[in-house]
């Protein structure tokens, strides 16, 4: 059965790849704050080549009773009770941020968006015991299938650290931006974008 690759309703399986970030206070999803939101939906072009859109990003309240590691805060920089800190409660950043995924879903009649993360079920599970906190009832991503561009990273470059596998793939790293999830979903975009993109190049190669 030939599949026309160029229709992203047909180039993953009817998913649409939206990368995603999260910064926390935390490893639990279940109990650690969810403190930043980015996603970046993936279009296609008419001629099967990936491109990320701009990236949407909400600073994130920490929900009532959430547990906080003052590790993390010194990992990613965030300090949630500053008070020039645009934060807005859970609810209120999924609906803002997961309207756009829906809408890109109808323009592409995708079934279903696909996480795409770098070490995606950590994102994915804070996503998911977001919805499952504030009873979203539209969440358009797939429980439990995503894409890793950690793993795609070392099957792509031999690198699995997203700042090195981003270098090997000759795009820029910028340290001091790291650990946003605004800036790693950029780079997270352009990263996935990029082995995609390579892969299907080498495939229109051998077909020529």
């Amino acid at each position: 059965m030939n599949v026309d690759t160029t229709e992203l309703a047909h180039r993953f399986r009817g998913f649409q790849p939206v990368v995603v970030d999260v910064e926390t206070g935390g490893f639990n999803a279940k109990t650690d704050a969810l403190l930043e939101l980015a996603v970046c939906i993936i279009d296609m072009d008419e001629d099967g080549w990936l491109s990320p859109r701009e990236v949407m990003v909400r600073h994130i309240a920490p929900f009532s009773g959430a547990n906080i590691e003052a590790a993390a805060l010194e990992f990613n920089g965030i300090r949630p009770d500053h008070p020039l800190r645009p934060s807005v409660p859970e609810d209120q950043a999924l609906r803002e941020l997961l309207r756009p995924v829906r809408e890109a879903l109808k323009e592409s009649q995708c079934k279903r968006a696909v996480l795409v993360g770098h070490n995606a079920h950590f994102d994915l599970g804070f996503l998911n015991a977001a919805v499952e906190r504030v009873g979203y009832k539209r969440n358009p991503f797939h429980p439990f299938s995503c894409f890793d561009t950690a793993t795609l990273g070392g099957l792509a470059y031999g690198q699995t650290v997203l700042a090195r596998a981003v270098a090997a793939a000759g795009l820029d790293w910028d340290g001091s931006r790291a650990h946003s999830a605004a800036y790693d979903t950029e780079r997270t975009a352009s990263l996935f974008c990029t082995i995609c993109n390579r892969w299907r190049q080498l495939h229109v190669a051998e077909s020529d």
